[in-house]
């Protein structure tokens, strides 16, 4: 059932990634060492998020490792069967270029696989399986929601040319919209899962310590995808800051949701 569920998962959230097309060209174009210290950093991320989510029940810390592994391999056979009938990938095709287009795949695919019991199954949050995340747990949540979002959009050309169109005061009112739609989602609207704030919090208290920090993780994860992608390569501080800042809409989305599901 876990398995089936990782699996599931994988396709459902890789599905997005897997069907764009500059994401094929950049398993090919990314430098061999950044897209190898994403995988490497990948692992840890999926340890964590373990803890809170998972395909199975893993208490124990050795659990949650070698569930960490076992959603690679999941996303990985998921990528690879999806790409081959796709026909990205052939027999003909270097070896290396192979390999790097299943590793990008495989990386938004593995979070998907991770987050299948919480999407899936039940919220192991509310069968009381896990304790709630502290502050530093919700922080990490929402760098989590913010990656697995701006994995599937940061290779499309969309964000650099958007990040080329708009103005100084568009980007300005993209970060206010950004801001006010993670609070919102949170506070604000009563979702499932939605938060009440702290007894005798203010609202500026709120905003600052998990509205504003947030977003500013949500910048530097976006600002690291970019540079993997080699987005940034070749690119002034406004045109880079731009980016990052057109980014960081879907990741502020995604790390709302993310506090809302786990």
């Amino acid at each position: 059932m876990g398995f089936g569920r990782a699996f599931a998962g994988a396709l459902i959230f890789g599905v997005p990634v897997l069907m764009t097309m500059e994401a094929w060209d950049l398993g090919s174009d990314v430098h061999p060492l950044r897209l190898a210290l994403l995988l490497a950093l990948t692992v840890p991320a999926l340890v964590l998020l373990n803890k809170y989510g998972g395909f199975r029940k893993s208490i124990a810390f050795r659990d949650r490792v070698a569930d960490a592994f076992v959603a690679l391999l999941i996303a990985a056979l998921a990528a690879s069967a999806i790409l081959l009938i796709f026909g990205v990938i052939e027999a003909r095709m270097p070896i290396s270029v192979v390999i790097g287009t299943i590793t990008l795949q495989m990386i938004p695919s593995s979070l998907g696989a991770s987050l299948a019991r919480a999407q899936l199954g039940h919220n192991p949050l509310e069968e009381g399986d896990v304790p709630e995340p502290g502050y530093v747990g919700e922080l990490f949540l929402m760098v989590i929601g913010a990656l697995f979002l701006s994995l599937n959009i940061a290779p499309t050309e969309e964000v650099v040319l958007i990040a080329y169109k708009i103005s100084p005061w568009q980007e300005i009112g993209l970060i206010v919209v950004s801001l006010a739609l993670m609070h919102a989602f949170v506070y604000e609207f009563e979702f499932r899962g939605s938060h009440s704030p702290e007894p005798g919090a203010s609202f500026l208290g709120i905003f600052f310590r998990y509205s504003i920090a947030g977003y500013v993780l949500v910048m530097l994860v976006n600002l690291y995808i970019l540079w993997t992608f080699g987005r940034t390569d070749g690119a002034g501080l406004s045109e880079t800051l731009s980016a990052v800042i057109v980014l960081s809409f879907p990741g502020a989305l995604g790390a709302a949701v993310a506090r809302l599901i786990l």
